[in-house]
Parts: structure tokens; sequence; C-alpha cells
């Protein structure tokens, strides 16, 4: 057995929409189980989710008050106001500023843009700012990804007579700013059909309302926002990044030149990961660190040279970050194992006094990784009393809800079900920690603690090749609510497995099908080799690619999670003592048992520094359910072996050494014949002197001494003969008895058996022996069936 890391949640659809999908749009099954998992279970939504033709955007005057936002910002043009774009620092509040900016350039608007400083300012627009933006002589403020909680700044605009409209995407509190005008369609009440805009998509459908077209131009920095944002990549989002990663690829921005350069993928062709993993973390690190300026002039430079300097500059401070992160990470890491235990802790909230505020969303995301709470990392000033945090979330606890129920010391905060930023008073932390831990045990339950993994398809390896990932293909770009597919191949034997790597540490597998094969590789997972034997059926989650080497095309599996269902029996038969601890050192230590059935074998094998049990009868055993047992030595007998099992619970892992001194397999064990003829020449005989001419007789036989001198000791306890001086005399008128009654030729014929059975036979033959002992169990806590 082998447990997996996750939970691995299966969802099953009717088989008779799927062979209606594959009729109708000419996809394999895999494709059309796929999109129906993902609810796209029509023809019709299944063409305008594949085909980018069928795709549209939505009229941007559905948003509600975006026409009175036009209206406005085209007064402002034609009277020659000036505007002040307001933006937010991290990568799609950067985007956001950016496409902005170029949209009310490009309509000749006189316009400049104001991102307030992480660590001096906060989060969103704030009373100096805005009054400093009055006194500078700007008539229009225009907020982009925020600005939706703003109620008392909307209200010192309005004081000083600063028309201030807000263009969010961010969650609507319970009391809305009174701004000149929202455009947000998350905000109660607006009719537009798609909610999941990042706030660039929402900067977008102004920017197409003002020109009264999709500004094509711009989709390389929307691109950007969308996916660093993980907002969901579908509706008007996936043909935005659709199109966005095409443009992105043929950018002749300056500053989008660069940055592709610096994160190595200029030549690539562009992916929505090369944005979520390269490009949006180097443009939200300026923000995270200091000033997010350099960002957006960055993605607003006209010439090479300043964009080459703005991406160094950004670089610099992206391994910067990575530096910060990883400390804070294991300062946050020794709080919680001191203070706040996650078997005590249902959420973690932890904080620290000068922790840099800008990267702590990224620490809250690594305890998530690691300990699979929801969790809350806040940095502390104690000059103000004030701490200011993120939240990261796990399935089945919505943050943004759950923090609601706070408000009242929870001045300001925002985000959505799964992460959120908020600012409190420091002395409330106690409060707070309580009220969630309270609030999530009402909510959680322990099986919500143990990560899940999705399950889009469930797969054989007959049914995966080039073609079938291809069509998989069409499905991206991948992301939230259109993840890459996670595929299961259940109980599947295994052709190879073995280590490579420079360090050993990555895992290969081949896949044995029934026509066909498929490669799996597992980053970090070469472990596992000690883990599973080669006869095991393996269960493997990952997802499929093409894997291209040497003129070869092949698909493979990219391993993320390995399960064995049933028991495993590792064969160390033929293991040298001298490697032997190494062997054992394997085998996690908190789950092995070794047993012994003699006394002396711990000794003979120098393991006198390990725990051993000893099955003599007497010694009381630990449960053996599902733990790893190692078995040492041979019984004396086979009940000894089927009563341990019977006993003591059933492991999920057997690993036989069956260490042994004599070999009785191999010695002549004599047939009844020999026996026969053995007694009728004692009877002939009347006496024998065994030890001075048995050797003469076994050579006369063609026996061995030991033979001649075993079926002696059978007929002495038989009371057929009587020994004296190495001199055997038969018995007069003895009575008749069965071989069987000698303990010297049942305990002869026993460790035949048992050698037999267990040191010389076959692994199929031995699992086989075990296998009539063990019942077989499944892992019941591992997969979730859900039903669509």
């Amino acid at each position: 057995m082998l447990k997996p890391k996750a939970r691995w949640k299966i969802k099953e659809q009717a088989s008779s929409q799927i062979e209606q999908l594959v009729n109708e749009l000419n996809v394999a099954p895999l494709i059309a189980t796929l999109l129906i998992n993902r609810g796209i279970d029509t023809v019709e939504t299944a063409k305008r989710f594949l085909y980018k033709e069928e795709m549209t955007y939505h009229d941007p005057f559905l948003l509600d008050d975006m026409e009175r936002v036009v209206t406005r910002i085209q007064a402002a043009v034609a009277q020659n106001e000036r505007i002040l774009i307001f933006g937010d620092y991290d990568a799609d509040g950067v985007s956001s500023t950016a496409l902005m900016y170029k949209a009310l350039q490009s309509i000749g608007a006189s316009v400049d843009f104001y991102i307030p400083n992480r660590f001096t300012e906060g989060y969103g627009p704030n009373e100096p700012a805005i009054r400093r933006a009055k006194e500078n002589g700007y008539q229009l403020v225009v907020t982009v990804d925020t600005g939706i909680a703003a109620v008392d700044v909307a209200k010192v605009a309005k004081e000083i007579n600063l028309d201030f409209i807000v263009t969010d995407h961010h969650e609507a509190p319970p009391v809305l700013p009174d701004a000149y005008a929202i455009v947000n369609p998350k905000k109660p009440g607006c009719p537009y059909p798609f909610k999941g805009l990042a706030g660039v998509g929402v900067a977008l459908k102004v920017a197409q309302a003002l020109l009264g077209r999709v500004p094509t131009e711009w989709l390389d920095i929307a691109v950007i926002g969308t996916v660093a944002d993980l907002v969901p990549l579908v509706d008007e989002n996936r043909l935005l990044v659709m199109e966005g990663l095409h443009v992105l690829q043929a950018t002749e921005k300056p500053g989008l030149i660069a940055l592709k350069k610096k994160c190595g993928i200029e030549s690539q062709v562009i992916q929505a990961d090369h944005v979520g993993f390269g490009i949006g973390p180097r443009i939200n690190a300026a923000g995270r660190l200091d000033s997010a300026d350099p960002a957006v002039d960055l993605l607003l430079s006209e010439t090479q040279e300043e964009a080459e300097q703005l991406a160094s500059e950004i670089d610099h401070l992206n391994k910067e970050r990575q530096a910060i992160v990883s400390e804070i990470t294991e300062a946050a890491v020794a709080v919680v194992e001191e203070h706040y235990p996650p078997s005590d802790n249902s959420v973690l909230i932890v904080a620290g006094e000068g922790w840099n505020p800008g990267v702590i969303g990224i620490v809250a995301s690594r305890l998530v990784e690691r300990y699979y709470r929801p969790t809350i990392v806040l940095s502390i000033d104690q000059e103000k009393g004030l701490a200011k945090g993120s939240a990261r979330s796990i399935e089945g606890f919505d943050m943004f809800s759950e923090l609601s129920k706070s408000r009242d010391i929870l001045p300001h905060f925002g985000g959505h079900p799964m992460a959120a930023g908020l600012t409190m008073q420091a002395s409330d932390l106690d409060e707070l920690r309580k009220r969630l831990n309270q609030q999530a045990k009402e909510v959680l339950t322990e099986e919500d603690f143990k990560p899940v993994t999705s399950i889009d398809l469930v797969a054989t390896v007959d049914e995966i090749s080039v073609p079938v990932i291809k069509q998989l293909e069409q499905l991206a770009p991948f992301g939230v609510q259109n993840p890459t597919p996670k595929v299961l191949l259940q109980e599947v034997q295994l052709e190879q497995m073995r280590k490579i790597g420079s360090d050993s540490n990555h895992l290969k597998v081949g896949f044995t099908g029934t026509s066909s094969t498929l490669d799996g590789i597992g980053f970090h997972l070469g472990y596992l080799c000690e883990e599973i034997t080669s006869h095991a059926k393996v269960s493997a989650v990952g997802t499929l690619s093409i894997n291209e080497w040497n003129g070869r095309v092949k698909p493979q599996l990219m391993i993320e999670d390995l399960a064995v269902l049933d028991w495993q029996l590792f064969d160390w038969r033929s293991i040298q003592k001298a490697r032997l601890h190494d062997r054992l050192s394997t085998i996690p230590a908190e789950n092995r048992i070794l047993i012994a059935f003699n006394k002396d074998t711990q000794a003979t094998l120098g393991l006198e520094s390990e725990i051993v049990f000893h099955c003599s009868g007497q010694e009381s055993l630990p449960d053996l359910s599902k733990r790893f047992v190692v078995l040492l030595d041979i019984p004396n007998e086979r009940k000894q072996l089927t009563s341990l099992f019977a006993n003591h619970g059933e492991p999920s892992r057997i690993y036989a050494i069956f260490s042994h001194k004599e070999d009785a397999f191999f010695t002549t064990n004599p047939n009844r014949e020999q026996f026969k003829w053995y007694y009728a020449f004692l009877l002939k005989k009347k006496s024998f002197n065994i030890k001075k001419h048995s050797e003469e007789l076994a050579k006369h036989k063609g026996w061995s001494r030991h033979t001649v001198d075993f079926m002696s000791k059978v007929f002495c306890e038989l009371g057929f003969v009587k020994i004296e001086d190495g001199v055997l005399h038969v018995a007069s008128n003895p009575q008749k008895k069965s071989l069987d009654e000698s303990a010297t030729y049942r305990k002869k014929q026993e460790l035949a058996y048992i050698e037999n059975d267990f040191v010389y036979s076959s692994y199929v033959d031995l699992q086989q022996w075990f296998q009539g002992v063990l019942e077989t169990k499944t892992i019941g806590d591992t997969i979730i069936k859900e039903t669509v």
C-alpha cells in the first residue's frame, strides 16, 4: 500500500452526453468527458468554448454606469480637464493603470497616473492623495482595480468637488461609495453577463466603450493582469487571454520585449504559465518592495534603452523579493510550530513585527501549502499599533464571507473567497484568531483539512495518445475554473520503474496497457522507487504532455501523485547482511515493525540497535494494521505466520527477508521407500554400529551420512530401535506407528515446506501465499466520487 498525498476527487458523468459530443464535435471520448465535467455539456456551448471564432466580447454598455463614465471622460477631454488614474500596486493594478492610461491618451486626454505606496499609504484610494490631486488641478479621478470599498474617500472627493469614478472588480461591500459612477460587474444589480473580469478586464471594457471597438492593440497588457490575478479563464476572459497571448507573442512594445527577455521566454511560444510564473511575479515585485511606478513605466516605455533598464531593475527586485519570502516563511513556520500548532488551530493567524507587508501574501500561500489550513499572515507596525495582513484559504472556507462577520474589528478589508487583504488593530489579533477558529469549527470537518486533488479524467493507458493530447490542448489557456486537466490511471501494471536525474531524485515509470505503454515522469518523486514494488498495480494522477526527443514524439504523464491501493510484498530475500541497515533505513521508521521468530536472529543480522519484536508466543506484539512489517527470519511452523496476521491485524506492506540457518530443502529428505529399506536392513542385522558403518552404508546406497543419521533418529523416537554408545539395536515387537508421529520427522517436513514456500519460491508464489492469508484492503478515504 502507498497512500497518496491528497484526497482524489473524481467526477462522473452520463455516457449518453459523451457520445453526443464525440459524434457532433469529432473529438475523443476523453475530451468529451472533460468538457462535460466542466459544465460544457451541449454541442453549442462546447463550440463556443473550443473555437475562437464562436466567442465574442460582451457589449461594454451592459456594465452599469458605463454610459455615465464615457460621457464624463469625453467631457473631460473636450474641456481639457486633467484626469488622474488611481491604480493598485499588484500586476493587475499595474496593467490596469497602463491600459487605462493608453486608452485615455489615445483619445487626447490630459492624463497622469498615481499608485499609492504599499508601505506608507496602504491599499486603495486615500484622503491625502485625493486632496493632493485636487490641489494639483485634477478635475477627475478614475480608479482601476480598486475603489469599490472607498466610501470615506468618495465622500471627501464630493466635498472638495472632485469627480470620482470607480472601476473595479472586487467583491462589493454592504455600503458602496457615493461616487460619480461605479463600473464593476459584481456591483449589486449590474446586468453584465460575466462577473469574472479582472481589474484590467474592466479597464479594457472602458477602453472598448470609449473607442467603440475592442482595443486589440492593448490585449498584450490586458492578458498580464487577467492571468496574474487568478480570475476564471472562462467566458470573456478565455477569449481575452487566447487573443492576448498571441498579441504578447508578437508584441512590439519595448517594455514587454525587455520583460520577456528577462524571463527567458522571448523565443518561446507564450503560454499562460509564462505570464503567471514569469512576467506577473516580476511586475508584482516592484510594488511588493517599493513603488510600483517602475512597473507602469516599463509597460508604457517607448524606447528599448529605457525598457531594458527598467526590466533589469524589476528583475533585481524580484530576486530580492524571493530571498525575503524565504526568510519570512521560515520565521512564520517557527511561530506556527511553537505557538499555534495546526493540531489545535483550524485557522492559522501569525504576525511579526517588521515583516515586509509586500510579500506576506506569498508567505500565507506557502503556509497553506505546508499545513493546509486557512491562513492569515500579518506585518505589525508597533509604532502605529496596526497589523496589515494577507489571507489565503482552502476549499470549503470562504475567507471573504468569514472575515465579513468581524467587520467591527476589520475597518479595512476586501478580497475573494480564497484570498483577502486586511488592516486592523494589532490588539485585536487574538480576538480575530478566536472568532475564525470557532467559525472554522462550524463549517469545516476533519476531511476538509486534507488537500484535495480534483480528477478531471479517469483514463486507461490505451486511451492516451498524441492526437488525444493535441485535442486536449484546444482547451487551453488553462487557469482558474479551467485548470490544466488532471488525469487518473487506476491500478495499472508497471513495465519499468527507475530513478533518473543527476541526483537520482526524479522518477521514471512505464505504464502498461493492453496494446500500448505510456511513460510517466515524476519530478522529485525518485524516493518512491523504494516504496513501490515492480509487481504492484499503481494508480497515478498527473497532467498529460507530449515528449519530443530525438525525432520521436510520444505521450507522457507528468506524475503529481501516486498510490498503491493494495498491500505490497517487498522481496528482500537476497539482500546481503552488509546492506541490511541501509535498506531498512528506507522504510519510514514511524510505520516500521521488525519481527523475528527466533531469539538469535537479531544478533545474527547485526540488528542489536533496532527494536525487534520476537514472535515466540509469550511476547505481546503491536497492532500490525496498516503498518510496514519486516519479517527477518522464517517461522518454525507455517501456522506461526498465519496466526501473526490473523491475531494482530493486516499490514499494508510486508518486507520478506526470511534469514535462515539450515537448508532442509536442499538436504536429503528420505522418502518412505528409503525408510522401508533401511528398517528391513536393520531387522536383518538386529544391531548396527552407526558410528563405524553409517558412512559406508550411505556410500553404498548413494545417500548422505545425514540421511542415515536422520532415519536412525526417527526410528528411535518411534520406538523401533534403541541407540546405545553409537550402536543401534532393533526393538522386539514395537508398536506400529506412522512416521508423522516422530517430532524430528515432522520438523524436517515442516522446515522443508517452509523453505519451499518462503525461501526458494518465486515472487509470484510467495505473494499468492500471503494473499491467501490477507484480505485485500483499499484506502477508503483516498477517493471521493462526485456525481455531476
